[in-house]
């Protein structure tokens, strides 16, 4: 599975692998069997309010309604379907409900969030890619690229990456504190969900590889971050924030 190297904020290099074809389709047809739910449901809510208007006697003005009624459900029911990918990933930060659902994202190659603009490059190009034939021609350039990217994330500069953690790279959570715990530093209430995940990948890719210098630096700036100072080994150190974190977001 190709990766994409990510130099986070941290100034830490992290490597996500990129989002299978496998989980790019079930996606996509998870979002496009939401629009089809839609098209049914206000299909049926129209032609329920069309036939309470007759029933009812209630005189209607237009020369065709049949025809007009039939004009709405169609701009109503296509119009998200040409802008449902857009508009959910704008919003909702490079997802789909899709790939909500698939835990993947659109991020730019540099692991920087991806922007107004390359979403609407990759949104230009989708019909072509999907349509011919059958979304035949994305699949094909995905596989070839060797980053994920169909065409318009190459125009785009953006690909789709998986947010689940690798299996090499985490550690796993710190065992539930005893009853009675007495967290040792406080602090660790203010580190977000993506911190620890990130805490996490580093303390154990430090472990797995030896590598003592990542763990010191780690440490470093676990401690810059919280503005703390400890005695405790470098090791020793992260795993007691990991689960101070885990019983202080316990307790609320």
């Amino acid at each position: 599975m190709a990766t994409i190297r990510i130099h986070t904020t941290q100034n830490v290099a992290l490597e996500y692998e990129v989002a299978s074809v496998g989980d790019r389709i079930v996606a996509a047809l998870l979002d496009y069997l939401i629009l089809f739910a839609y098209g049914v449901l206000l299909t049926m809510l129209v032609r329920a309010l069309a036939d309470g208007g007759e029933s009812s006697g209630a005189a209607i003005n237009y020369r065709n309604p049949g025809e007009l009624l039939g004009v709405l459900i169609v701009a109503l029911i296509c119009a998200p379907f040409f802008v449902y990918f857009l508009v959910c990933e704008i919003f909702f930060n490079g997802q789909t409900l899709g790939k909500k659902a698939r835990h993947i994202r659109v991020m730019r190659l540099d692991g920087t969030p991806a922007r107004l603009g390359d979403y609407f490059l990759r949104w230009l190009l989708r019909p072509i890619e999907i349509i011919s034939p059958l979304g035949g021609l994305a699949v094909i350039t995905i596989l070839l690229n060797g980053r994920g990217q169909r065409l318009g994330d190459m125009l785009a500069g953006t690909t789709v990456l998986s947010l689940r953690p690798r299996a090499t790279q985490l550690l796993a959570a710190e065992a539930a504190p005893p009853a009675g715990y007495q967290p040792v530093f406080e602090q660790a209430r203010q580190l977000t969900d993506h911190d620890v995940l990130l805490l996490r990948q580093l303390l154990g890719r430090s472990l797995q590889q030896g590598n003592y210098l990542i763990l010191h630096e780690t440490a470093l700036k676990v401690k810059q971050l919280l503005a703390v100072q400890s005695d405790l080994s470098d090791e020793a150190f992260l795993r007691t924030v990991l689960r101070d974190h885990a019983y202080l977001v316990a307790q609320g």
